[in-house]
């Protein structure tokens, strides 16, 4: 059975076991000299009297030890108050009556030098402590009875003071201590709320970011093939084309199902479905030609085709999704804006990098005015290119669009493969 760790001994453990050490050596001491008083000859006139006031300071003692749990010795050290000056006043009155009548009262000098040092000004306490000394000095002269003070009756108070002082100044470092270990302590948690609640924060915008990106790239560009391809239906319906029909209502079910799994595995988080029993370049080239196939079935004649070059090789997964993704938004583009006659995909293994570029011959556009107005638009649009460029640098890799009005686009990806644990691929 293995031992109970002990608490660890704080500072604060530390000061409470000083202060329960003081009340103690004042009660002590308060006891010893009733008991000596009472040993008096019991014909001394002012016993009785001096046996109530010590019972007075014991009780205005009690008093302040209790009222002691409101206040802090440390605050009064800074800032005191009243009521601890009063209360130190009235202790300290009596305990100079009382020693009058016995000089055995004089050894409570000890723990009210501790009660002046911490509970009045610095300068303050030390004049107090100065006066009692002397005063504990006189006392202990006059019991002798000699003419001049023994040498014992002077070392003994001044050690004591010298003494207190040196522990005092000892406690208020011990306590200065405690106070900053409790205010690191309590910074270190705020910080690591904070730290906390900022980490939470850029995880949910990462994971806002990621799950706009798959929806634009997944979802909604399926949806957005869905209703083109429903009007080219609903049109060749109106003119008795009923193969055309047939062909669009075919496309709308195959895009349909294509969006239903990339659906269920972007709730699983899985990657594309398109990469699951196929490689890179067999994705792409199924893409180009279900990009042809569709815009046949919306009456265009875009001729879209895909060019290998270099020896295939095992990307990492969150590449493979890159560029298919960059693929997928590229192609919609060209067909839902362009107005384009011919596509061309090309991926390319060049040692140290793989590039996809994808080429179209439409209307074109200026690049930096889109640049200046890449925010996504009222109706959810216009996030295309934004999200592409998010997913590549991701990777580490470079984005470039090419273009101007007339002369067709290109968009060009870089993704570096050195460091990513790339390997040969099979045919």
């Amino acid at each position: 059975m293995s031992a109970v760790e002990a608490p660890p001994v704080t500072s604060g453990t530390i000061l409470r076991f000083l202060r329960v050490t003081l009340h103690v050596g004042f009660a002590v001491l308060l006891g010893v000299g009733v008991v000596r008083l009472l040993a008096m000859e019991s014909g001394h006139h002012l016993r009785y009297l001096f046996l109530t006031l010590a019972l007075l300071l014991a009780v205005v003692y009690l008093l302040g030890t209790v009222a002691e749990k409101r206040f802090s010795v440390g605050a009064i050290a800074r800032n005191p108050r009243r009521f601890a000056v009063l209360w130190l006043a009235a202790i300290t009155a009596l305990w100079a009556v009382l020693m009058i009548g016995s000089v055995e009262f004089s050894w409570l000098a000890f723990p009210l030098f501790f009660l002046h040092l911490h509970l009045l000004p610095r300068w303050a306490g030390l004049c107090a402590v100065v006066a009692m000394t002397a005063g504990v000095i006189v006392a202990q002269w006059i019991s002798t009875g000699s003419s001049t003070p023994p040498l014992p009756v002077i070392l003994g108070p001044v050690f004591g003071a010298t003494f207190a002082v040196a522990t005092s100044k000892a406690y208020r470092l011990l306590y200065q201590e405690g106070e900053n270990q409790r205010q690191a302590a309590e910074e270190l948690r705020r910080t690591r709320a904070e730290l906390s609640a900022t980490q939470h924060e850029a995880g949910v915008l990462a994971e806002r970011a990621r799950l706009a990106r798959e929806i634009h790239d997944t979802l909604a560009q399926g949806f957005s093939s869905i209703i083109l391809v429903s009007r080219a239906a609903l049109r060749s319906l109106e003119t008795g084309d009923q193969e055309s029909t047939k062909e669009s209502l075919s496309m709308v079910e195959a895009t349909a199902a294509e969006n239903l799994a990339e659906a269920r595995n972007f709730v699983r988080g899985l990657s594309s479905p398109a990469l699951a029993e196929t490689s890179l370049a067999e994705s792409l080239s199924r893409l180009c030609a279900k990009t042809q196939q569709e815009a046949a079935v919306r009456g265009g004649s875009l001729r879209c085709s895909f060019r290998l070059d270099g020896e295939p090789i095992d990307l990492p997964q969150p590449f493979k999704v890159t560029l298919l993704r960059a693929a997928q938004a590229s192609l919609a583009n060209v067909w839902l804006h362009a107005h384009a006659k011919s596509a061309v995909v090309s991926l390319a293994f060049l040692g140290s990098e793989v590039t996809l570029d994808v080429y179209d011959d439409g209307r074109g556009f200026e690049p930096q005015r889109l640049a200046d107005t890449v925010a996504a638009r009222a109706d959810g649009s216009g996030f295309g290119l934004r999200s592409l460029r998010e997913r590549v640098e991701a990777q580490h890799g470079t984005l470039t669009v090419e273009s101007a009005p007339g002369e067709g686009t290109v968009v060009a990806i870089r993704l570096p493969l050195e460091g990513s644990g790339t390997q040969g691929e099979s045919a």
